[in-house]
């Protein structure tokens, strides 16, 4: 059996770190949680994918070119554009959860890579404090969904179900990183050897426990949840389309097939 010691960045022999019952049952969570995420995705993106434009709805004013399409796309997807000319206050809430959301994930890959990519390393003080400010969006958006009169009528159990995973998610992961510390050496030698099927022992700690268990109830509910907005966005027609109705005509493959029987 190989692990990661803390004085070496290499793969040493360990034969006394055999997998333990929790860390078993967590290798099975994750492989079958990972299934569920991508398989479920890709589904999602497939339908939108085969899903028919009837019509020319691009929310103007829109770009003309494909150029422009892509630039507004880009825009949406990195500024808010959309949610900045609408609500600045709900704009700064949430580029603060999903920027910090961001940085965080990317942060995270230290844990899935050997050796370290630099960047990764370089963002390493950064993606610890942005624990905090994504903790902050967090609440920031819960509490809009909660005292908003507005917002609290259209919002779901789903909708507070996604907020709160999140909510745990990052309580969890502060407590590890300034409270309670897991063995991250033990922690990173555990998802290294679920990449290469070579089953390590993960550290003992209620905290991890409790972390890892919510981002595989998280991995698993996104197909089906409105976390589906991510990639949904690129499939949006009021985002994707072109205003030019009057230079070329749109239709749907499947009206054009009508057309072509008839």
């Amino acid at each position: 059996m190989q692990v990661l010691t803390p004085d070496s960045a290499s793969w040493q022999l360990a034969p006394d770190t055999r997998p333990l019952p929790m860390s078993i049952l967590f290798a099975i969570l994750f492989y079958l949680a990972t299934l569920v995420f991508v398989v479920g995705l890709l589904y999602r993106i497939g339908v939108y994918t085969r899903t028919p434009a009837p019509l020319k709805i691009p929310t103007t004013p829109a770009p003309t070119t494909t150029g422009g399409v892509v630039l507004r796309m880009a825009r949406e997807v990195l500024f808010f554009e959309s949610l900045f000319k609408s609500n600045l206050w709900t704009w700064g809430l949430g580029m603060l959860f999903h920027a910090s959301l961001a940085l965080v994930l990317l942060r995270h890959l230290r844990y899935f890579t050997e050796p370290v990519w630099a960047w990764v390393a370089f963002i390493q003080p950064f993606g610890k404090y942005a624990g905090i400010t994504l903790l902050l969006g967090a609440a920031g958006l819960w509490a809009r969904r909660l005292f908003v009169e507005r917002i609290r009528y259209i919002s779901t159990p789903s909708d507070h179900l996604m907020l709160a995973l999140f909510f745990v998610i990052a309580i969890s992961g502060l407590m590890m990183t300034f409270v309670a510390h897991p063995d991250v050496v033990a922690v990173k030698g555990y998802f290294l050897g679920l990449m290469s099927f070579n089953w390590q022992a993960l550290p003992s700690s209620a905290g991890l426990y409790v972390h890892l268990l919510m981002v595989a109830a998280l991995l698993m509910i996104f197909p089906i949840s409105k976390l589906l907005h991510a990639p949904g966005v690129f499939f949006s027609p009021s985002r994707n389309q072109t205003d030019n109705p009057r230079e070329k005509r749109h239709i749907a493959a499947w009206a054009k097939q009508l057309e072509s029987e008839s």
